[in-house]
């Protein structure tokens, strides 16, 4: 079997079902709203947020017709919560102006929403409408240039080089099988290479692996066990404490491929 196509069964084979979509939320509106706030901000807080959010304002409809200043207050714990503010409020108006306030399902008609770029708009299409797509965020383009799979230096760049490798069958399990591969095993400052089920597969590998193939399976399946998707997603139902230090002002944008335009 070729490299690409050992990769993405292996994490595959660790991770099984689960998703990497951080929220509990599954209807098209809220997986585009979620997904616009989570960047830049741990999974657990976007889904306590998001859960906060939709339990207020349910809809495109209701959070359009919502204040700055609220949906402020509600989202202050995530990063960047003025600016994420502003472009659920206008994506909400746009959605109700512009498409009955209902999600579209095209990536053009994605982007063309208050900060909404090609990542969320993939993220979107998969997790929500199933279609073939593929979210390039951190963990996918890191782990992908880390396995040299690709050799690429811009999200955009990836997410047209891991579709010539794939095929567009497997394209909707790329980004929920690197991403939590990423969060879980194969993390950016401290890998834990020794027990990795790609450990052969990777020229950046920093240790040799400790034990079997087999057994390595099934430690980076424990490893998930562990995590806060597993062991404690309802978590995500309690409500946020606020934040000692908030984030100064927001001169950058949210995330380096998602705003495409001003928001008033």
């Amino acid at each position: 079997m070729e490299k690409p196509n050992r990769v993405l069964q292996r994490l595959r084979t660790v991770f099984g079902p689960n998703t990497a979509y951080s929220g509990s939320e599954t209807t098209p509106f809220r997986i585009l709203v979620g997904t616009l706030l989570s960047a830049r901000t741990k999974d657990l807080t976007t889904a306590r947020v998001a859960h906060a959010l939709f339990a207020k304002y349910p809809d495109a409809p209701s959070l359009a017709k919502a204040s700055i200043g609220d949906i402020e207050k509600i989202i202050r714990p995530i990063g960047f919560f003025h600016a994420k503010a502003r472009y659920v409020k206008t994506l909400a108006q746009k959605l109700v102006a512009e498409f009955d306030g209902q999600v579209p399902d095209t990536m053009d008609a994605l982007v063309s929403l208050p900060g909404v770029g090609r990542k969320t708009a993939s993220c979107v299409l998969n997790y929500a409408f199933q279609k073939p797509a593929i979210a390039v965020d951190v963990h996918v383009h890191r782990i992908s240039n880390w396995l040299r799979l690709v050799k690429t230096k811009t999200p955009e760049q990836t997410e047209m080089a891991l579709k010539q490798i794939y095929r567009q069958s497997q394209w909707r399990h790329v980004n929920n099988a690197f991403v939590l591969h990423g969060q879980n095993v194969c993390l950016p400052a401290s890998p834990k290479c020794s027990i990795c089920v790609l450990n052969e597969l990777c020229p950046k590998r920093r240790q040799a692996p400790e034990m079997p193939l087999k057994a390595r399976f099934l430690e980076s399946r424990k490893v998930f066990n562990q995590s806060w998707r597993i062991k404690g997603f309802q978590d995500a139902n309690r409500p946020v404490p606020l934040v000692g230090k908030q984030i100064g002002r927001e001169k950058k944008r949210i995330n380096s491929d998602e705003p495409n335009g001003n928001v008033k």
